[in-house]
């Protein structure tokens, strides 16, 4: 997905409709002039509903819709008749989206559920006629009330890719190549840093018709914890993802430390990401022969499972997407 067509992160000012007013009014008939009160509620004003679609990747359709106002109610009138509601606005949203609150950073909502529907600003209530305060005591009341208010405020909305397998690694790891090796996802593949500069999805084909989503994030910095490199915006994406690809080029000067720069950056943004399943794989590897490939495992985790790649020659592909799978599929057991 090319840059400028992937955004995750909108603000927009919204604001829900008013209650319409009820209606004081009173019945005239033919026979009778005096017939009683009649006067009808008003209608409630259009709620501002979030709803879930899985035919949405990105926020890119509401990058111009800053303004999001939703129709007020109509007035009750004679005859006990009830005024419209306004009509409601349905904001699309891809799955993984969260909405927040601009001034307090309150989340208010999390879609992650095609079909999903939060009614983020509901609408006005509408103000009951004088019909409603008829009693045996007051038989002409002589007031009704005034519809409510609507909500508004300035409103976030932030995505989180929703992936099976995460790809985390340093810039030029081969994240991109294993993904369109894998996949039919085409990601910008060039021997610089930051050549991913936003989330790549990608359906890997499993074994008969089955498959899982693979996500290509951008590479990982020492410091990204604290907003350095691409920091934040991509960091954030992890969260949703149920496995954690380590890629670690076999070229790497040191894979231990590298390994344990991800692993550290992880950690200071969010702790629970280390509860996740974790697979290592050493990309590249091609270039490797026995003896070296058994050294790099004896400076890898013990508890975490490892594997030799490459995607150039298809290497250990086939048996890291069976891993994938199983990883996938397996229960974690209750802490």
């Amino acid at each position: 997905m090319d840059k400028a067509n992937f955004v995750d992160y909108i603000r927009i000012f919204c604001r829900s409709g008013k209650g319409g007013a009820g209606s004081m009014h009173f019945a005239h008939t033919k026979y009778n002039a005096m017939a009683g009160p009649d006067g009808g509620d008003g209608g409630r004003g259009g709620h501002i509903i979030l709803r879930g679609n899985t035919q949405l990747w990105t926020l890119l359709h509401l990058r111009y819709y800053k303004h999001v106002h939703a129709e007020d109610g109509e007035n009750g009138s004679g005859s006990n008749c009830t005024g419209r509601s306004g009509k409601d606005i349905i904001i699309e949203v891809p799955l993984g989206t969260i909405a927040k609150d601009a001034e307090t950073g309150e989340v208010e909502a999390e879609i992650l559920e095609h079909g999903q529907e939060y009614i983020w600003l509901p609408g006005g209530i509408g103000g009951r006629g004088n019909t409603f305060f008829k009693s045996p005591t007051n038989q002409t009341p002589e007031h009704a009330q005034p519809g409510e208010m609507g909500r508004e405020g300035y409103k976030y909305l932030e995505l989180k890719v929703l992936a099976d397998v995460g790809l985390v690694g340093f810039p030029n790891a081969g994240k991109s190549t294993l993904l369109s090796s894998i996949s039919a996802a085409r990601p910008k593949i060039a021997n610089y840093a930051f050549t991913t500069l936003t989330p790549q999805l990608g359906i890997v084909p499993y074994r008969g018709d089955q498959s899982f989503c693979m996500a290509d994030l951008p590479g990982i910095i020492e410091g990204a914890a604290e907003g350095k490199g691409l920091g934040h915006r991509f960091l954030r994406h992890i969260e949703r993802n149920s496995v954690l690809l380590f890629m670690i080029p076999a070229d790497s000067e040191n894979h231990k430390k590298e390994f344990d720069i991800l692993h550290h950056e992880l950690e200071k943004y969010n702790p629970e990401l280390l509860h996740k399943r974790m697979i290592i794989a050493v990309s590249k590897s091609d270039m490797l022969d026995d003896e070296l490939k058994e050294e790099i495992s004896k400076e890898l985790p013990e508890n975490i499972p490892h594997m030799f790649i490459s995607s150039v020659t298809n290497t250990g592909i086939v048996e890291l997407k069976d891993s994938l799978w199983e990883a996938l599929n397996t229960k974690v057991e209750a802490e």
